[in-house]
């Protein structure tokens, strides 16, 4: 079953919404068939066992009577904070083109709160946005305006915080990629992994979380 949410107010939210509900749904034994759900940009995709016919009646349900919890059982609102070294490759060619200041970008970049979207492209390489429209005409609304590089990079180091398109994001591992590199991802102690295969959830930066970036 594929869920539309292209003409909710803010389709993103919705769709978020939608996969917390149905993933708090699944972890009470409410949908038994459905073995996952997958939020996009403006969709949920829900998957069930094959051949054992989806519950569109429970599904219905769980979107309109279970709590708004965290796709994946964080408390919403919850925060992760990584420290970033402000010195990547991009920086001076993004303060360039959107007409200010190298400390100007980095400000925009690190006082936006960024909310997890979807995750896509790489196994924990979360698509954030901003989690509240930045004042137009503002150094944050131009830096989220900024489209990706010209060239593609055969190689972007892991830990690598990047933005394009709207979108910022923290490379889990070494990839191709052509977004405008702002720095790298500073790991300190208690720091947990982007991507951890054996932990649950997987992912750090799941659908739903809240990111804040802190110069260091």
């Amino acid at each position: 079953m594929l869920l539309d949410f292209s003409d909710h107010e803010v389709p993103w939210r919705g769709a978020v919404r939608a996969a917390q509900r149905l993933r708090a749904a699944m972890a009470a034994g409410a949908l038994p068939a459905v073995i996952d759900v997958i939020p996009a940009a403006q969709t949920v995709l829900v998957q069930a066992e094959s051949g054992a016919g989806l519950d569109r009646l429970g599904v219905r349900r769980a979107l309109r009577d279970t709590p708004a919890e965290d796709a994946d059982g964080f408390e919403v609102g919850q925060t992760v904070s990584i420290a970033v070294a402000y010195e990547g490759a991009d920086l001076p060619e993004v303060a360039q083109a959107i007409g200010c200041s190298v400390n100007d970008v980095i400000s925009a970049h690190s006082q936006l709160t960024w909310r997890v979207q979807f995750v896509g492209f790489a196994p924990g390489f979360g698509y954030l946005v901003p989690d509240t429209s930045p004042p137009t005409g503002s150094a944050a609304a131009a830096l989220c305006s900024l489209g990706r590089r010209a060239t593609a990079r055969p190689s972007v180091p892991a830990g690598s915080v990047a933005v394009a398109a709207g979108y910022s994001a923290v490379y889990p591992r070494e990839s191709p990629g052509g977004w405008n590199l702002l720095g790298h991802r500073v790991i300190r102690t208690g720091d947990e992994p982007l991507w951890d295969v054996t932990a649950q959830p997987p992912a750090l930066l799941g659908p739903g979380r809240t990111v804040r970036f802190e110069p260091c």
